[in-house]
């Protein structure tokens, strides 16, 4: 038996979707120690998947639990294929609400991947295969925060090979890290989310990203990458939590005037009430949007943490609408994966 653990993430934002730039994408954001996601694997001459009901039950509304193993069960059989074996008896103990702009897809897929393949006594070689699963097609952040957590900024793709649609599965390269830097110890993150529809994903998420960058405005990627150069990366190195939130935010604000017809504002609905209420507490250095939502993150840190979540009770009540509210911390290691753990 093996086990493979590894935390959600966030994802603030990209650096450039426009056609104008030499490279496209360059996703920023960082490893949360928490929710995780929880594959057990074992040799078996078939594949075989189970999800425990604690685990279905956290992926979101609009999907029934039957979605979260009918993905394992993709990923487990490509893995199988990938690593030359006969087959693999897969459980998954916890999931991360799908849909919700934590990285749900790609932690799932690379536990899974290497789960299955530590079972087999053999390396997962999760960047070189991520693609095959379907993985680090735009961002590399979640393949990134699975190997070694932290804060990521990825170098993006190539635009001449990517231009406005990604190429088939298995077809691209995971996009390089660009800068990586460990996470402060006493920084948290705000997690709000609100009750609402998933985020985009699958086809849907293909042709809203394909019409944002037909119609990518390319001076925007010149000011966010301004504020990546001179603002985000060196708070993250001087630990300076205040200034990174606040630049993330900015950031998370440019990206939103790419995606504004696709997703009716700079934040998709409820998010945008949410983010604007989180604004404008002092124990929050700056919200956005994660990826398509709903969640929102907050940059906070350990001495104002209850502040922060109160913050976000509030933000919801504001908003009108239902959620859950949590504070975690960073994860400045990847995923863990043991070799005779499980049940």
């Amino acid at each position: 038996m093996a086990r493979a653990s590894a935390g959600a993430r966030l994802h603030f934002g990209f650096c450039n979707l426009s056609l104008s730039h030499e490279r496209l994408y360059g996703a920023l954001g960082v490893g949360l120690a928490g929710p995780r996601v929880v594959v057990d694997a074992e040799r078996d001459a078939e594949v075989r998947v189970t999800v425990e009901e604690a685990a279905a039950g956290q992926s979101a509304s609009t999907d029934p639990p039957q979605s979260v193993c009918d993905d394992v069960r993709g990923y487990a059989t490509a893995a199988v294929d990938l690593l030359g074996v006969d087959g693999a008896r897969v459980a998954v103990r916890e999931s991360l609400p799908r849909h919700a702009g934590l990285g749900s897809g790609t932690q799932l897929a690379a536990a899974t991947l290497a789960a299955v393949a530590a079972a087999h006594g053999q390396p997962a070689r999760v960047r070189e295969r991520a693609p095959a699963l379907g993985r680090g097609g735009r961002s590399g952040v979640g393949v990134a925060t699975f190997e070694a957590g932290g804060f990521v900024l990825d170098a993006g793709h190539p635009t001449a090979r990517f231009t406005t649609d990604r190429p088939a599965d298995g077809e691209w390269t995971v996009p390089p890290v660009a800068a990586r830097h460990a996470v402060p110890d006493d920084w948290r993150f705000l997690l709000v989310a609100p009750e609402a529809a998933a985020g985009r994903n699958g086809a849907a998420e293909d042709d809203a990203m394909r019409t944002a960058v037909e119609r990518a405005e390319p001076g925007l990627a010149d000011r966010i990458g301004g504020i990546v150069t001179r603002r985000v990366l060196p708070a993250v190195a001087a630990g300076n939590a205040e200034a990174f939130g606040a630049a993330v935010a900015e950031i998370g604000r440019l990206n939103g005037a790419w995606y504004t017809d696709e997703q009716g504002g700079v934040y998709r609905p409820p998010v945008g009430e949410v983010v604007d209420s989180l604004s404008g507490a002092a124990s929050v250095y700056g919200a956005g949007q994660s990826s398509w939502g709903p969640t929102v993150y907050g940059v906070t840190d350990a001495a104002h943490a209850d502040a922060a979540r109160d913050a976000g009770e509030r933000a919801l009540d504001a908003a009108g609408v239902g959620g859950e509210v949590a504070v975690v911390r960073a994860a400045d290691e990847g995923a863990r994966v043991d070799e005779g753990a499980g049940e």
